[in-house]
This record gives structure tokens, sequence and C-alpha cells, in this order.
């Protein structure tokens, strides 16, 4: 077996670990599921009656932003199961395995992927309940949740990277949320950026997290012609910019939160 295919089968192996984790602490699978629901009818109930989309509901509107909001939450907790197992001496246990360094945080990522994907369902029919539709064709429909939960795997190794490098659940979790509310809010999730003032509007327009959410409009239909695309570039080619964020993340985060986990097993 060549170190390829080692990484592989670890990583799966890990993958199983956490995945069994996760169905043994059904209060994190809850919180995973309970949480979206809730911010669905919060949004659909309590801003849908104040904001105004022309052209399309409220509801139509908001959920792909939903979509994304979640899976950036739910990326943290990629970091925060990390720091949980770093300080409970998990780490040095695996040490002492032959594995390949790569393993543990790939079966992080991909368990929190496939908890992700219990996420986006649980809101599929919330939003569903509430009135989204999907009006694109199936096949561009299947193509948005693929692009979620790419966007989902990729952010789950920027937190991991930041994890590392914190070491510490409590800071791991302020600075988490600090990072990550900024990033949903000074976006187009939840009202057209257009309406923004100036410096708050260049921002949202070229935020990724804008750009991962007109995808996935643009790929679920729950777009209007009365809601102009801005002319940041993102934006206007939404779907290939997202899979340029995607692949950039992971570029850039796969090898540093790798290089910063060898840094600390080796402490």
């Amino acid at each position: 077996m060549n170190a390829l295919q080692m990484a592989i089968a670890d990583g799966m192996t890990i993958t199983k670990r956490n995945t069994l984790k996760i169905k043994r602490a059904p209060d994190l699978l809850g919180g995973a599921i309970i949480l979206p629901i809730v911010f669905v009818l919060l949004f659909a109930y309590v801003f849908g009656s104040m904001i105004d989309i022309p052209g399309m509901s409220y509801q139509e509107y908001m959920i792909p932003g939903i979509f994304v909001q979640t899976v950036i939450m739910s990326g943290q907790i990629t970091g925060y199961t990390l720091v949980l197992d770093l300080q409970k001496g998990v780490f040095d246990r695996f040490r002492t395995l032959p594995m390949a360094p790569s393993a543990v945080l790939t079966g992080q990522t991909v368990a929190d992927v496939l908890m992700n994907v219990s996420s986006v369902v649980a809101m599929s029919v919330m939003g569903l309940i509430v009135g989204w539709r999907i009006h694109s064709a199936p096949h561009e429909a299947v193509l948005g949740f693929l692009l979620l939960l790419l966007f989902a795997y990729a952010f789950s190794w920027v937190t991991a990277t930041v994890a590392l490098a914190l070491r510490t659940p409590e800071v791991f979790n302020n600075i988490a949320t600090v990072v990550s509310m900024p990033l949903v809010f000074l976006s187009n999730a939840f009202v057209d950026s257009a309406r923004l003032p100036g410096p708050l509007k260049a921002v949202a327009e070229w935020n990724p997290v804008s750009t991962i959410i007109q995808a996935v409009r643009e790929l679920f239909g729950n777009t209007h012609p009365a809601i102009p695309v801005p002319d940041a570039w993102p934006l206007r080619h939404a779907v290939v910019a997202s899979l340029l964020w995607s692949a950039l993340l992971l570029a850039v985060f796969v090898p540093l939160s790798t290089r910063l986990y060898k840094k600390a097993v080796s402490r």
C-alpha cells in the first residue's frame, strides 16, 4: 500500500470514528438540525413580514442565505472537536499509531460534511413548509446542493487551521463567532446588497459568502429580474467564482492545517 492509499484508508477510519461519535452524542446532531430550523422560522416569520423583495417572496430569497449561514456555523464544529481532542490527549494516542498525519483532519472534515447533509435536509424540508420552492431543473438543484457541501468542506479546513493555531476551546469559539457573524451579515444573505450604504455595499459584493449565496440562488432558481445582479465580477459569475473560492480555501488551508497538526502532535 502506497502513501496515498494509506492516507485514504486512514482518513476513512477516522471518518467512521467521528461519525460514530456523532451518533453517540445526539445533542450534537440535534443542534445541527434544530438550529437551522429555528433560523428558517425566525427569518421567515419575523423578518419576512418587514422586508420586501421585488418579484418574489422573502422565503425564497432568504433560504439560500440560511443554507450558507448554517454550513458556516457547522464548520465551527470541526475546529471545536479538534481542540477538544487535543486537550484530551487523543492526538497523543494517534501519534503512537502508524497513520498518515492528514488522516485525523480528513476524517474530521468529511464526518462534518456528513453532518451538514443532515442540516441541509432539515432546512430543505422546513423551507418547503414555509413556502420556499426550487424553480430550476433537477440537475441544477443537485449542483446547488453539491456546491453547498463543497463550500462546507472547504470552510471546515479553515476552522481546523484556526483551531490548531489557537488550541483552546473558549478562545476558538470567541474568534470563530467574531469572524463568522460579519461574514454572514455583511453579505446578501438576508437583504439585497444594493440596499447597503457605500462601503458596506462594496464589502458585501466581494464577500465570498455573497458569491456562494448568489450561486445557490441561481442554481435553485430563486432569482428575479426585478433584483439586478451587481456589477462585481464574483456575483456576475457566481457559480464559477464559488468553485474558485472553494478551491482556493482548500489549496491554502489543507497544507496549513496539516502542518499545524504535525506541530501540535510533536510537542
